[in-house]
């Protein structure tokens, strides 16, 4: 579908004006001070708006889908170290269900031979959601120790604590197979044949002035330092966190992932086979690195996307959701963390999720029966 037929289903439907009215009302609310929203479809993108500001200033710039940087939190684990997992899974360098130990082995002890990639990815490998690095160590090869030599509080397999060091531990095995940084192997394996030019580990200093604040030190704005303070210990390129993007290049992530490792004109870089493996449904409310869309997610994804859908959220303030039986991608991006005007930013958001992923759907039925109408090809 051509950019003018896009702008057309995006002027003509009615659901446009109700996205405006629920993501400024997250502002009004205090929840966060601007945003970024992407719609669309496999081919198409039908919403690409910013919001607000990038601080409460009445002054300050409105965050553009085009060049403003997020501080994507753990979207870093779908975006980064899940595709990264995926593309080794298929050249037959990383197997699912061997032991991590293979792969890593100072991650033994305690019964973690049993831990396989498998359980990583799903949450269920037995260890603790949450380790305060920062805090209990002094570097970055301390704190991979720390990690390495964590107990597991449960049985691997037995139940479903979704946890950062889980995330730690596949971007280390990445970069153990790969034989690189996990921010090199992404970059050269992932964003450059999909042509992103803008999702990557820490931000050069000339870049950091495009990023939405995360913080304020003394009355200003803290921009392009990464919040996540793990991530920080670790030199900023972590498996859970790290990673920056704008709303235009995560929208072109989505379709790569609804075209089942393929899009426009790049090379297909994953075959369907493999997508479907790593969203299809597995234990809790969990596929492979993805949460699945079920009753407990009802308050990020609303009522109206299918339960094949699948998505993830950063405690910054960032999310997205993929429905592939609807055809549809939906990402919020907002810097919630700085300087919130409520005391319960993250339930107002995640009010504001639902209410957008409902109106987001009926957004794509619309633009779908306008394009029918008008003999369009865009796949519905």
């Amino acid at each position: 579908m051509t950019y003018l037929l896009a702008i057309l289903v995006v002027t003509q439907t009615h659901p446009v004006a109700e996205i405006d009215t629920i993501v400024r009302d997250g502002i009004r609310q205090g929840a966060y001070p601007g945003a970024v929203v992407m719609i669309g479809m496999a081919d198409t993108v039908l919403v690409a708006k910013g919001y607000g500001g990038l601080t409460w200033s009445d002054t300050a710039a409105t965050p553009s889908p085009d060049s403003t940087l997020y501080d994507l939190a753990s979207l870093t684990k779908v975006i980064a170290t899940t595709p990264a997992v995926m593309l080794l899974y298929e050249r037959g360098l990383i197997q699912l269900d061997r032991p991590v130990s293979e792969y890593l082995p100072a991650f033994v002890g305690d019964g973690k031979d049993a831990v396989t990639v498998r359980h990583l990815l799903n949450h269920t490998s037995g260890l603790r959601a949450f380790l305060p690095l920062n805090t209990l160590t002094d570097n970055a090869a301390d704190a991979r120790a720390a990690v390495m030599s964590e107990r597991l509080r449960w049985r691997p397999g037995s139940r479903v604590e979704y946890s950062d060091l889980n995330a730690m531990l596949l971007g280390w095995l990445v970069e153990a197979v790969s034989e690189t940084s996990l921010d090199v192997f992404v970059r050269r394996e992932l964003y450059t044949p999909l042509g992103l030019t803008q999702t990557r580990y820490n931000l050069p200093r000339e870049q950091r002035t495009r990023a939405a604040p995360i913080n304020r030190w003394r009355g200003h704005p803290i921009q392009g330092v990464i919040h996540d303070q793990n991530a920080a210990r670790l030199n900023g390129v972590s498996g859970h966190a790290g990673l920056y993007s704008t709303g235009r290049e995560l929208a072109r992530i989505a379709q790569w992932y609804l075209g089942r490792g393929s899009v426009g004109n790049a090379a297909r870089l994953l075959t369907a086979a493999t997508v479907e493996t790593f969203t299809r449904p597995g234990p809790g409310n969990r596929a492979l690195g993805w949460e699945i869309n079920d009753t407990t997610t009802s308050e990020n994804t609303g009522t109206l996307l299918s339960p094949e859908a699948y998505g993830h959220g950063g405690f910054t303030g960032t999310s997205i959701w993929i429905d592939p039986s609807r055809n549809l991608f939906v990402v919020l991006l907002t810097n919630r963390v700085y300087a919130p005007r409520t005391r319960r930013s993250i339930t107002r958001l995640k009010e504001v999720r639902g209410k957008l992923a409902d109106t987001a759907v009926r957004l794509r039925e619309r633009s779908c029966r306008l394009l029918d109408s008008l003999g369009g090809t865009a796949r519905c």
